[in-house]
């Protein structure tokens, strides 16, 4: 007669002291992780915004091939009246061909139908559901922003796709907006800018650069629109939709002023160069030099040094 012996060795449990030192033990390495894990994310954000940068500064050099020229910060040229501030279609559409969107360009049709009302009027464009698309190219994944920019249209008049990107028309040589003003830069209303015509170089001439989506109370930074230029609103011409230009509030970056160049990258913000080349321009960079970025022919040698 056999006889099985079965031996049940004893377990011993955790205390309630030593389960609580595990869990402080994972609470400080999730908290050391973190931080590492949000610059990976920041870092891949910032490789995806300059690349976006890259790809517009490269799409325009495309359109120029096209069309002999840089597309305008807005175009609305179909009118009679010179003195005009209708709405136009901004430059982020004249190059949606060249960025993988020949589709959608297609379904707009910039070139037979306006952007805002038909006949053209003074009234302001109001939205429809292409140009409410969420393009990933204009949007700088940093950006916490909504897909539709509500500062541009009160949301009770519609709102168009946001863009975390705004042409430089050139650097402020004066108040107020006057139509199809040049103002040294590349892109302005109905400009036809040529690469000869960039007679400082365009490596060192600026074509787009960063803004930011804001709605802090006493921030509100209105980021822009890629579609165009929502015309006159509440008694504004919101030029700021599609284009501005670096002045000495503006140029200074990430600075108050509601139109500066902004950014949520830390220590800076991106800009797009008329050669295709991209640079981040850093905090605290002069002002005074950031500006004549802006200009393509006013005879300044600048230090890019940022």
């Amino acid at each position: 007669m056999s006889t099985e012996l079965t031996s049940v060795a004893s377990r011993r449990a955790f205390t309630l002291i030593e389960l609580l030192v595990v869990i402080a033990v994972i609470a400080i390495l999730i908290g050391l992780l973190l931080p590492a894990v949000q610059k990976v994310r920041e870092a891949a954000a910032r490789i995806t915004c300059g690349n976006n940068l890259k790809q517009m500064g490269l799409a325009m050099h495309n359109y120029a091939g096209v069309y002999g020229a840089y597309p305008p910060a807005f175009r609305n040229t179909a009118r009679t009246n010179t003195t005009e501030y209708y709405p136009g279609w901004g430059w982020g559409t004249l190059i949606l061909p060249f960025v993988e969107q020949d589709n959608l360009y297609r379904q707009l049709n910039p070139d037979q139908v306006p952007f805002g009302p038909n006949p053209p009027s003074l009234a302001f464009a109001t939205p429809t559901a292409l140009t409410q698309t969420p393009l990933k190219i204009y949007r700088c994944p940093s950006d916490r922003g909504p897909d539709l920019n509500p500062f541009r249209l009160s949301p009770a008049d519609g709102s168009f796709a946001m863009s975390n990107y705004r042409a430089i028309c050139g650097t402020d040589n004066g108040p107020g907006v006057i139509v199809n003003e040049d103002r040294g830069g590349i892109l302005w209303q109905n400009s036809r800018v040529t690469f000869e015509g960039i007679t400082d170089g365009t490596s060192t001439t600026v074509v787009v650069g960063e803004c930011v989506f804001d709605d802090r109370p006493g921030v509100d930074k209105w980021a822009a629109l890629w579609a165009g230029h929502t015309g006159v609103y509440q008694g504004l011409v919101r030029i700021s939709d599609v284009m501005w230009h670096l002045d000495a509030s503006s140029a200074q970056i990430n600075g108050t002023a509601v139109q500066a160049f902004s950014s949520r990258h830390n220590g800076g913000v991106y800009f797009g160069f008329a050669d295709g080349s991209i640079r981040f321009v850093r905090d605290g960079a002069d002002a005074n030099v950031v500006k004549w970025l802006g200009c393509r022919n006013d005879g300044r040698v600048l230090n890019l040094d940022f």
